[in-house]
């Protein structure tokens, strides 16, 4: 059964069982998935309120990319652990000729890359919908103040669960450019998310008096 099929309940214990997936990486996604759908609360709380009325057309796009980041943040749930069994598999490989230690070596090296690549596009996605959070502030239902925090507490929390997921699988990859690249990134994005976390935390506080 796919994991977003699953019930909370079901899902959190397979979380919490002896499986190495899924694990971190999805629990990451998900994580973002809730905070993307509270940025969706906060907005249909929104939209048609006399007193929000000027900001509806921006709260409006806002919702259409928040139920897109849900989508593609609950579906990253299923990809991390699939990206997980990859690496899984190619261990798996043959090893007795050069020519099969040779592609096994390959086939890791790729697997890794997309481990990497699975939490890095979760990272992304949580950071978007940070910014989404902030796009609300002041200009959204103040009843949903709390929900905004919420969404953006969630969504850093992905951003930081995902940016674990990516350096955990970095000294598995010989590449060092890349290597260099994506710990530079994750650095980046990780100051980012934690100044955008205080902005909107501080304008929750001022929205809700």
């Amino acid at each position: 059964m796919s994991l977003i099929n699953m019930t909370v309940k079901a899902f959190t214990e397979k979380l919490a069982s002896n499986a190495p997936a899924p694990g971190g990486g999805s629990a990451a996604a998900l994580s973002g998935a809730l905070g993307a759908a509270l940025v969706s609360m906060v907005c249909n709380l929104t939209v048609g309120k006399p007193k929000y009325a000027e900001h509806e057309p921006l709260v409006k796009e806002t919702l259409a990319k928040s139920d897109d980041l849900v989508v593609k943040l609950l579906d990253a749930i299923q990809k991390d652990t699939d990206a997980f069994d990859s690496v899984m598999a190619a261990f798996g490989m043959p090893k007795e000729t050069d020519e099969q230690k040779a592609a096994r070596s390959d086939a890791i090296q790729e697997a890794y890359k997309i481990a990497i690549a699975s939490p890095e596009a979760t990272a992304e996605y949580c950071m978007a919908v940070m910014k989404l959070a902030e796009s609300l502030l002041g200009k959204s239902n103040a009843n949903a103040a709390s929900d905004l925090a919420v969404g953006a507490t969630q969504a850093h929390a992905g951003l930081k669960g995902a940016l674990a997921n990516v350096r955990i699988n970095l000294p598995a990859v010989k590449d060092a450019a890349y290597v260099a690249d994506k710990k530079s990134w994750a650095e980046r994005v990780e100051k980012e998310a934690a100044a955008l976390l205080q902005v909107v935390e501080k304008g929750v506080a001022d929205m809700a008096g």
